[in-house]
């Protein structure tokens, strides 16, 4: 194993503890907001309390942190008539301290709040100020926590499983089996594909799971292939990353008897992360869905012109968060930031495309399909530009 490989692999590992500790941890009570919002004046700044994961002690949440406020503040400089006044509060992390900062922002005039990043820290924010009338975007993908005041700007399960699925009926890949890991998130996946699935005219062929270690992925090979072989499915979609099972899975499968230019692979999860990842033998032709990779190349050009570095692969969701913050107070209403003025069926334009927030807290976002060819990624159906006939 090569040093890049390792050094890759180690990557990919971190951005999935990433994606975990955002998904996990689901509200048990969703607080009710103010339907009218807090009350702008015109003319002044609007302040906005940025809710960062920084005072951990781990480093990865220091530099995700800091990446996440110079991705505001790099969406603030080009926003056009419109001042913010962007004030970080530090997490910690922690569910606890995320609670008593976001109510400290609020008492010091914020009057919506991007962030936090983990789930159980959006969600314990979320219950401190919705009484306030103030509404929460979360750096968090766990729709558990959505509704009431939170809403979730990070890309869902169930949104990645509606494109995919929609585009995989559309190409005649109507019967598809499921193969996901046995754990909490794996789990939610698989919910999101079989309700896809029944949304788009599809049919479930049929579904495994395995224990997400290297004996119980090599041990579920033989009923993922009887299962496709059975239910004559035409395609499989994995819930897994290519920091887990996936690369393993898909190889070994194909290996036992499944040819994927006949059975369709899947990704609910990105496989162009890490670099390395469209060397992988087993992910070639198979299809993922992704941001607008032309959008995602400019805004990293921007920021690293701007900071030296490139951006954490999260980050841009805080320029999101500022420019659909911008784009409503431009409109100059006093109840710019409530629950209707976030939940218009325009949605707002953002360095990951498109995309809108629902009124129970999810978001809905413009997604492109892509696959591994030579070992390069292609993109065989764009991302929508507005949310007219998107099939979102």
């Amino acid at each position: 194993m090569t040093t890049t490989f390792r050094r890759t692999r180690r990557q990919a590992v971190r951005l999935l503890a990433i994606a975990s500790a955002l998904w996990l941890a689901a509200c048990d009570s969703l607080p009710t907001p103010s339907p009218n919002g807090p009350r702008l004046n015109a003319g002044d700044p609007v302040q906005v309390a940025l809710l960062v994961p920084a005072g951990s002690g781990q480093a990865g949440d220091e530099a995700l942190a800091q990446s996440l406020e110079n991705a505001a503040r790099l969406a603030m400089a080009e926003l056009q008539g419109v001042e913010i006044d962007l004030r970080v509060y530090r997490t910690a992390g922690d569910a606890q301290t995320a609670a008593t900062v976001a109510a400290e922002a609020v008492s010091d005039g914020a009057k919506i709040l991007l962030g936090p990043v983990y789930a159980a820290s959006a969600n314990a924010a979320g219950a401190a100020v919705a009484s306030r009338g103030v509404n929460v975007l979360s750096f968090s993908n766990n729709t558990g926590i959505a509704g009431g005041n939170v809403f979730v700007l990070g890309h869902t399960f169930e949104n990645t499983a509606s494109r995919l699925t929609s585009y995989a009926v559309g190409q005649g890949k109507s019967n598809i089996m499921i193969a996901y890991g046995n754990d909490t998130a794996e789990r939610q996946g698989r919910d999101a594909i079989a309700n896809a699935i029944g949304v788009y005219g599809g049919s479930l062929a049929g579904e495994t799971s395995f224990e997400l270690s290297q004996n119980g992925v090599v041990q579920a090979v033989s009923e993922v292939t009887d299962t496709a072989k059975a239910s004559g499915a035409n395609a499989i979609f994995y819930t897994s990353g290519t920091a887990g099972a996936l690369p393993i899975l898909t190889q070994l499968v194909s290996e036992n008897g499944i040819d994927p230019t006949e059975t369709q692979f899947i990704g609910l999860q990105r496989w162009d992360i890490p670099p390395s990842a469209p060397d992988l033998p087993g992910l070639q032709g198979g299809w993922f869905a992704l941001p607008s990779p032309s959008l995602t190349r400019q805004f990293e050009a921007r920021y690293e012109a701007a900071y030296g570095e490139p951006p954490h692969p999260i980050a841009g969701l805080a320029f999101d968060g500022i420019a659909a913050i911008g784009a409503l107070v431009s409109a100059g209403n006093a109840g710019s930031l409530s629950a209707a003025a976030l939940t218009q069926p325009t949605g707002f334009v953002g360095v990951n495309g498109i995309f809108r927030f629902r009124p129970d807290g999810t978001n809905e976002r413009g997604l492109a399909i892509a696959t591994i060819i030579d070992k390069q990624v292609t993109v065989i159906d764009p991302a929508p530009r507005s949310f007219a006939g998107a099939g979102l």
